[in-house]
């Protein structure tokens, strides 16, 4: 794991999820301090990653935030602390701290499970444009 950046944190997402590729487009479009990588879980360093850290991928096949040499988060927590990190008006989505994490994560379970039949999903993982190709691994 030492080909990773120290100074960004790795955000590991689905592939082939279109819903994930879009947010993953937003999250681009929003890091305005340049904090994160990524790669997806379909990938040879995002399977490195999880099994790195354990992360069963079968039983949690969400968004990972993994801040290298500190600390890794998955789903909805995962997602706040992405959102917390843009600043401005995006710090009003901390309210939902407030909730236990356990029931967030309902929220986020059923929305991860009915993704691909709302959003739909590609044959292969997306390939970034010239403009964001440095913000993959």
């Amino acid at each position: 794991m030492n080909n990773l950046p120290s100074d960004k944190k790795v955000i590991l997402f689905d592939g082939v999820c279109n819903f994930c590729n879009d947010s993953v487009l937003k999250v681009i479009k929003y890091d305005v301090k340049n904090q994160f990588v990524f790669t997806s879980l379909q990938s040879n360093i995002g399977k490195e990653i999880t099994q790195y850290l354990g992360v069963d991928t079968s039983k949690v096949d969400s968004i990972i935030l993994y801040e290298p040499n500190v600390a890794y988060d998955i789903k909805s927590t995962a997602a706040l602390k992405i959102m917390n990190d843009f600043g401005g008006i995006w710090k009003l989505t901390q309210v939902f701290w407030v909730f236990p994490e356990s029931l967030r994560n309902i929220v986020y379970d059923y929305i991860a499970k009915n993704r691909y039949k709302w959003f739909g999903k590609k044959d292969a993982c997306m390939i970034a444009s010239k403009e964001i190709q440095e913000k993959f691994l």
